[in-house]
C-alpha cells in the first residue's frame, strides 16, 4: 500500500494536500458548538447531489410528464419516497445549516481582515444556492411550483428598458411552460452545482490559507511555538473530525426524524398545493414561496412599488456582501463587543425571523405594516453597525484563547 501511495504521490501530492488541508492543518482549540455547521453544510451539499443523481433517472423534464414521474418515483421506484424526502427535506436541511453558519460569522466577526474574501464566497456560495432552491422548486411541476415561478419570473419585468426581454428570456415562453421547465432542470442539475461545488472548493481554499477564526477572534498564526504551531493550536484531525461527528450524529438524528415523521414540515417543506398538478386556469388561494426564502419576500411585499420592492428584495441580499467594510471595529468577536453590538445583533434576528414569518402569511394590512417595521430592522442593523463601529467601546482581547 505504501508502494502505491508513493507513486500517486510522485505524480500528485495527495498526502501533502491531505496534511496540509486536514491531518495538520492547525485550528483553534476553543472551537464551540457553533463551528458545526459547516462541516454540516459539506455533508447536506453531498446528500444533495446523490440523491439529485438518483432523482433525475427517473424524472421526465416535461410539461407533460413532469409530476406524473414525480408520482411514479413516490410510488413506484424502489425506495424512491426516500429519495424524494431525502432530497427536499435536505433542502430546507441546507438553508437552516447555511443560515447558522452564517449567523456564526457574524456573531464572531469571521468577514473581518484578513477573511474578506473568505466571506465573500460564502456570500456567493449562498446566492447560487438561493438560484439552486428556486431552479429545483419548479421541478415538481405543483401548482405552487408553477405560480411560484410565475409570481417570481414575473418580478423581473419591473426592470426599466430591459424587464419584458428578460422576463421572455428566462422562461423561453410568453409564460410559464414546458420550456421554461426544460431550461430550470438544465441549470439544477447541471450547470449550478457545478459553480456550486467549485465555489465551496474556493471557500474552504480560502479558509485554510487565512486559517480558521475563533470565538474570540484571535489570530493563532500569530502566537507561535519554537517548532512554528501555534501555541494555541491542534491539528484538526483527529481533534475536529472526532467532534464532527458527534456533530454529524446529533444532526442526522434530527434529520431522519423530520424525513421519516414530518417529511412535508407541517406544510413548510412541501406545501399541500404542490401536491396537485400545475394548472394555468387554477390560481392557488395564497402564493407564497418556500420558507427560506420568505424574509425576502416579505421585503419585496412591503414596498408599494413593484420596481422598488425588487430593488428591496435585492438589496436586503447585496448588503451582506459589504458586511466585511461597514463593520469598521478592529475587535472580532461579540465576546468582547460592546452592548450596543450585541443588542443591533439581537434585533437583526428578531427583525430577520419576524420577517419569515410574515412572508409566509397572506398580505394584509397588519401583515403588511409589520414587515415594513421589520424591514427597516433588517437594514437598520447594516446602518447602525457602520456608524458606531469604529468608534466602539470594546472589552480588551485576551493575548491568548479562553477555551
Amino acid at each position: 500500500m505504501k508502494k502505491v501511495i508513493d507513486w500517486i504521490d510522485e505524480r500528485i501530492p495527495m498526502t501533502a494536500t491531505y496534511n496540509k488541508h486536514v491531518g495538520q492543518y492547525p485550528t483553534p482549540k476553543n472551537f464551540n458548538f457553533w463551528y458545526f455547521f459547516g462541516s454540516l453544510a459539506l455533508l447536506v451539499l453531498v446528500n444533495q447531489i446523490l440523491t439529485g443523481i438518483w432523482l433525475t433517472m427517473n424524472y421526465v423534464p416535461s410539461a407533460e410528464g413532469a409530476f406524473a414521474s414525480v408520482e411514479y418515483i413516490m410510488r413506484d421506484v424502489e425506495y424512491g419516497w426516500l429519495l424524494r424526502y431525502m432530497h427536499s427535506t435536505g433542502a430546507s436541511a441546507f438553508f437552516v445549516v447555511i443560515y447558522l453558519h452564517m449567523f456564526r460569522g457574524v456573531l464572531y466577526g469571521s468577514y473581518q481582515k484578513p477573511r474578506e474574501l473568505l466571506w465573500i464566497f460564502g456570500m456567493l456560495i449562498f446566492l447560487v444556492l438561493m438560484a439552486e432552491a428556486f431552479m429545483g422548486y419548479l421541478l415538481p411541476w405543483g401548482q405552487m411550483s408553477y405560480w411560484g415561478a410565475q409570481v417570481i419570473i414575473s418580478l423581473f419585468g419591473a426592470i426599466p428598458v430591459i424587464g419584458d426581454d428578460l422576463t421572455l428570456w428566462i422562461r423561453g415562453d410568453y409564460v410559464v411552460s414546458g420550456a421554461t421547465l426544460n431550461r430550470f432542470f438544465a441549470l439544477h442539475v447541471i450547470a449550478l452545482p457545478l459553480v456550486l461545488v467549485v465555489l465551496v472548493f474556493l471557500h474552504i481554499i480560502a479558509l485554510h490559507e487565512v486559517g480558521s477564526n475563533n470565538p474570540d477572534g484571535i489570530e493563532i498564526k500569530k502566537n507561535k511555538g519554537p517548532d512554528g504551531w501555534p501555541v494555541d493550536g491542534i491539528p484538526f484531525h483527529p481533534y475536529y473530525t472526532v467532534k464532527d461527528i458527534f456533530g454529524t450524529a446529533a444532526f442526522l438524528i434530527v434529520f431522519c426524524y423530520v424525513l421519516f415523521f414530518m417529511p412535508e414540515g407541517g406544510g413548510y417543506f412541501l406545501e399541500p398545493p404542490n401536491f396537485e398538478a400545475a394548472n394555468p386556469l387554477k390560481t392557488p388561494e395564497h402564493i407564497a414561496p418556500v420558507w427560506y426564502f420568505t424574509p425576502f419576500y416579505a421585503i419585496l411585499r412591503a414596498v408599494p412599488d413593484k420596481l422598488f420592492g425588487v430593488i428591496g428584495m435585492g438589496a436586503a441580499i447585496v448588503v451582506l456582501f459589504f458586511l466585511p467594510w461597514l463593520d469598521r471595529c478592529k475587535v472580532k468577536s461579540v465576546r468582547y463587543r460592546s452592548l450596543v453590538h450585541k443588542l443591533n445583533i439581537a434585533q437583526f434576528v428578531v427583525c430577520f425571523v419576524a420577517l419569515g414569518v410574515l412572508g409566509a402569511l397572506p398580505a394584509g394590512p397588519v401583515e403588511t405594516n409589520l414587515a415594513r417595521l421589520f424591514s427597516l430592522g433588517y437594514f437598520g442593523f447594516f446602518v447602525l453597525l457602520f456608524v458606531y463601529s469604529k468608534n466602539e467601546k470594546c472589552k480588551p482581547v485576551p493575548e491568548r484563547v479562553t477555551g
